[in-house]
């Protein structure tokens, strides 16, 4: 039986006027770090000449983290709150955030301080001068994991057409954005090179990065191979969900197209040398067999991808009919 996962809490509701800009900060146990975070955010929204929010999503903390985030609220009027009863990861917390912030602009910032809030006017920068669609920092600095987030940007780059050297990092994009990439676990992490396959621009600034102010990460190095599969995942959505036909008809016509010449192989060898070679049989078998599976697959594969292509236009059409009768053309 599957439990449906807890609403997120928000406060205050999704309500009043838009913002040019929303940094949605995921905090898991981030007690620590909240209050000089929300500091460092107002001295650099202060005076800045675009409206800023911070939208923190606690997910869900087994420490103070609420209770400071409510403290914080009342002293910080751009501040808004959301709260998952329990840990769905970062892409489910950027997903909440997202719900209920009011900018036009998105930024994906950790509450750890290894990157400063004075940064985000340089990362929004070039979306709100119309230059980029989704910019990402760069980072600047020694740091831990360092080896692991070369390999993990190398093989990127091999599997992906991107023009940016790192994908893990700090992230500013249009609100729109959001709306294609898929609801999966761990899958922020290839906002970028989703993004850029659906052809929106991405472009790279230095964003120094420093020691975590308190706390410790939430990732260790377990999370390699998850992270390799991710990649794997998303490399074949991006080449065959629409067409997944072409992976795995192709390679079944060539299995069976392999098995049937296997099997007049086997059938002169029988007649013309009169023995009969029981591996070639086998092989006949596992290559028709194994062929006739993944070509299957590979209709059954068009067929959710038509169900998928149909349910995307029926999500734009929702959201163009609910947004025409919200906002009506004035006469």
């Amino acid at each position: 039986m599957t439990i449906a996962a807890p609403a997120a809490r928000i406060t205050p509701e999704r309500a009043g006027a838009e913002v040019d800009v929303s940094v949605l900060v995921p905090a898991k146990d981030e007690a620590e770090n909240l209050p000089l975070f929300m500091e460092q955010a107002a001295a650099t929204f202060a005076g800045a000449p675009v409206s800023y929010e911070v939208v923190v999503v606690d997910d869900g903390s087994e420490d103070a983290t609420w209770a400071v985030l409510q403290e914080l609220q009342q002293r910080y009027p751009f501040l808004r709150t959301a709260r998952h009863r329990t840990r769905r990861g970062i892409a489910d917390a950027l997903r909440t955030g997202y719900l209920h912030a009011r900018g036009r602009v998105l930024v994906f910032y950790p509450a750890d301080l290894q990157y400063k809030p004075e940064d985000i006017p340089r990362l929004v920068a070039p979306i709100l001068a119309g230059e980029s669609d989704m910019v990402t920092g760069h980072k600047q600095g020694v740091y831990e994991k360092a080896f692991v987030s070369r390999v993990y940007n190398r093989l990127s780059r091999a599997l992906f057409d991107v023009p940016v050297r790192d994908l893990n990092s700090v992230k500013a994009y249009r609100r729109e954005i959001m709306d294609v990439l898929p609801v999966r676990p761990d899958w922020h992490r290839y906002m970028i090179v989703i993004a850029a396959a659906y052809g929106y621009t991405v472009s790279e600034i230095p964003v120094p990065l420093y020691p975590r102010h308190a706390g410790k990460s939430k990732f260790g190095i377990g999370r390699i191979p998850v992270g390799v599969l991710d990649m794997l995942s998303v490399w074949f959505e991006l080449r065959f969900a629409k067409k997944p036909l072409l992976l795995f008809g192709m390679l079944g016509a060539a299995l069976f197209a392999l098995g049937v010449l296997t099997g007049i192989v086997a059938v002169l060898i029988r007649v013309l040398a009169g023995v009969g070679f029981r591996p070639l049989l086998n092989l006949v078998e596992t290559c028709v067999i194994t062929g006739s599976i993944f070509f299957v697959g590979g209709l059954l594969g068009e067929m959710i991808a038509g169900q998928r292509a149909e349910l995307r236009e029926l999500r734009r059409f929702l959201a163009e009919h609910v947004g025409a009768r919200s906002h009506p053309e004035q006469d």
